[in-house]
């Protein structure tokens, strides 16, 4: 095992995978203040958005005018995600950073997501990885249901590495292992890691947990003793995946950087202002978010703190 990382690499991935998942669509101009606000939280990495075709995510059919909108951060990259060659045209027109394409282990699970084989997926993908190259832009991949699919069941960690090879072979910079539906354990995280991680270039591998059963933080502490340094979030545990049913709140921001700042792990994040941005998005979705933080914050001050 490596020594436990002492600067940690958050990203942020609410204003993309947070609002996914919402009925209420919020209006862009909400969604471009969000996003100013978690710019200002010392945060170096925001997915602010997808560009997916509209009949797909509604919420996020602003994609374009979202990205034009925003007060761009000197140190923040703004990333999107991208389906096709089609989606990264678009998020090319609109500047974007980085971009990140995705798939899943399981074959019901990317059928569901992307309405593709496994096979067809990845010359699409490829496409996608080529021309961003040529624009040099980096290039990110989601890998979904890592530690188990809402199918299918147990997902072969053999299956898991056939695919992070050929998505490394493509030429992606980083590969995010997603745990979709929060099924996995501090114990399924140090089995994968420990075959996985020697395969492949340090630093290139990050963890992207769901809190569905509550084990995402001791899932993160279990990748910190293999030394994964970025770990994806969504401000106060906002999200889920519209694919898989009941896979409710991703790993919250908030809970994160608290953990680890608390543990001496530095984040580089304004843990006052990371609750000013929460408090903000609660009150336009008109919900209480369920990270602890959120709840704390909520039964202590009332939760409503934002200035713009």
């Amino acid at each position: 095992m490596s020594v436990v990382p002492k600067k940690i690499n958050v990203k942020e991935v609410g204003p993309r995978d947070g609002l996914q998942n919402e009925k209420l669509l919020l209006p862009t101009e909400d969604k471009i203040s969000w996003i100013n606000a978690l710019s200002r939280t010392g945060l170096s990495y925001i997915e602010i958005t997808s560009f997916v075709h509209p009949d797909w995510i509604p919420q996020l059919k602003d994609a374009q005018e979202v990205a034009d909108g925003i007060n761009r951060h000197p140190g923040v990259t703004y990333a999107a995600l991208v389906p096709n060659q089609r989606g990264l045209e678009r998020a090319l027109s609109a500047g974007i950073d980085e971009v990140s394409v995705f798939m899943s282990v399981s074959e019901s699970h990317n059928r569901k997501n992307i309405n593709k084989s496994i096979e067809e997926t990845f010359p699409v993908l490829q496409d996608v990885v080529d021309t961003a190259k040529c624009e040099r832009k980096k290039v990110r991949a989601y890998l979904s249901t890592v530690f188990g699919c809402p199918y299918q069941g147990r997902v072969e960690i053999q299956d898991v590495m056939r695919i992070c090879d050929r998505l490394f072979t493509m030429g992606i910079d980083e590969l995010s292992l997603g745990d979709t539906i929060g099924i996995a354990n501090p114990k399924q995280v140090d089995e994968l890691l420990a075959k996985l991680l020697p395969r492949f270039r340090e630093g290139t591998i990050a963890l992207h947990f769901h809190n569905t059963r509550g084990m995402a933080l001791a899932n993160v502490w279990s990748a910190l003793q293999h030394g994964v340094a970025t770990f994806d979030a969504s401000l106060g545990g906002l999200g889920g995946c519209p694919y898989a049913k009941g896979a409710s709140g991703n790993l919250a921001t908030d809970d994160l950087v608290f953990m680890l700042e608390q543990m001496g792990i530095n984040t580089g994040v304004d843990e006052a202002r990371l609750q000013n941005a929460a408090a903000f998005i609660e009150k336009r979705l008109g919900k209480t978010l369920p990270s602890q933080q959120r709840r704390l914050q909520t039964a202590t001050q009332g939760g409503d703190s934002f200035v713009r």
